[in-house]
């Protein structure tokens, strides 16, 4: 593909605008003809009238980018992978996009199929998947359907925000409880403790799992970071609040970055370990396509002291670039550095009392819908 051409816009990225998002930039998708270039930053057309808000210029409102939320129809539901060094072969995602906004997160790139921006419109111009339910009763329901835990939280999280309101997820969650299918949760919001009347029955049939991703314990980097999801007290307390309703509780500190918040490894491990979690797994940063810019404008905006010391760390640990595709290297990072944050780690299990045991949920009670009754409900 030749040079883009150059389509001339409204700047989303003002500051004014764009308070409580994680990334500072909306650059046009790889896949586009057009690459967007803000037009008049001060928003003044000559025309006396203010195009932030449709008002005279005379009222100085600074409205912020909303988040709109579209509904898609697709034919399946779950995913499905063989990767080998994924600890699961299928998967469920309620949404496509993220409220949440973390400014690293790798399933950025993927807004770019859908003709939008992996940057600002990731966080703000997201897709739902009502029709989920029924889809994934229909396909459990196939003679040639073979049970295997199902994951969720692997792309985006199935707990967002927007969740409160159109309940995917839980419906999803209903259909396999009623089925009696095994699930594993990885998420950042403590949104999941509304569903413990599902997870808490499923979890004593040894059917459910959680992991509360936690990447810091300083509530200033992670709302600069992460601004929409949890704070990191309240992830705290939805760990607590699970493994006392018995939920076998991981923590993922996820992502590690070199230089920002690797100091914090133990910190988090033990304060999970307190809260009642069993299990930890760490992932290194990687920064797949254009996230590595959004990343990187984002140190210059945040951390500008700290900017080319943390990127030169993460190409230490991703085999000299910003990210690394090759396998069992891509999420534990490889080299000197990588290395060390490994025995780290893994001293801070030992330390802590975590990883001593698998969870592995049962497969044997599976039962496929019966759409003759309750489940016909979904059809």
């Amino acid at each position: 593909m030749g040079a883009k051409s150059e389509l001339r816009t409204l700047d989303p990225t003002d500051p004014a605008l764009r308070r409580g998002r994680g990334a500072g930039a909306n650059p046009s998708g790889r896949f586009e003809p057009y690459a967007r270039v803000a037009k008049d930053r001060d928003w003044d057309f000559g025309d006396g009238w203010d195009h932030r808000t449709g008002q005279d210029d005379g009222d100085d409102l600074h409205p912020r980018l909303t988040t709109t939320v579209r509904a898609d129809h697709p034919r399946t539901i779950i995913a499905r992978n063989t990767s080998p060094d994924v600890p699961f072969d299928r998967s469920i995602n309620p949404y496509r996009g993220c409220e949440h906004g973390c400014v690293y997160c790798f399933a950025r790139p993927t807004h770019e199929f859908l003709g939008l921006s992996a940057g600002l419109d990731f966080e703000t111009k997201l897709v739902a998947k009502p029709g989920a339910p029924a889809l994934l009763a229909r396909e459990l329901a196939k003679p040639r359907y073979k049970c295997a835990p199902m994951a969720m939280g692997t792309n985006t999280d199935p707990y967002q925000p927007i969740e409160r309101d159109w309940k995917i997820t839980r419906g999803i969650l209903e259909v396999l409880a009623a089925t009696k299918h095994p699930v594993v949760f990885i998420t950042k919001s403590n949104l999941i403790v509304r569903d413990m009347d599902i997870l808490g029955p499923m979890a004593a049939q040894n059917l459910a799992a959680a992991n509360l991703s936690i990447t810091t314990l300083d509530r200033h980097l992670a709302r600069t970071m992460e601004p929409r999801a949890a704070t990191p007290a309240r992830r705290l307390d939805a760990v607590r609040a699970l493994a006392d309703a018995g939920v076998p509780t991981g923590v993922m500190v996820a992502p590690v970055i070199p230089g920002l918040n690797c100091s914090e490894i133990e910190a988090i491990m033990e304060a999970a370990a307190k809260a009642g979690a069993t299990s930890a797994a760490f992932i290194m940063l990687r920064l797949p396509h254009g996230v590595k810019d959004l990343f990187a404008d984002w140190l210059t905006e945040h951390f500008p002291d700290r900017r080319d010391r943390v990127l030169g760390l993460i190409r230490d640990v991703q085999n000299g670039a910003e990210s690394n595709a090759n396998y069992f290297e891509r999420q534990r990072g490889s080299g000197p550095v990588a290395a060390m944050i490994k025995q780290r780690f893994s001293a801070a299990c030992r330390r802590f009392g975590l990883n001593r045991s698998d969870v592995k949920l049962d497969t044997s009670q599976f039962v496929p819908p019966d759409f003759s009754g309750q489940l016909g409900l979904f059809s």
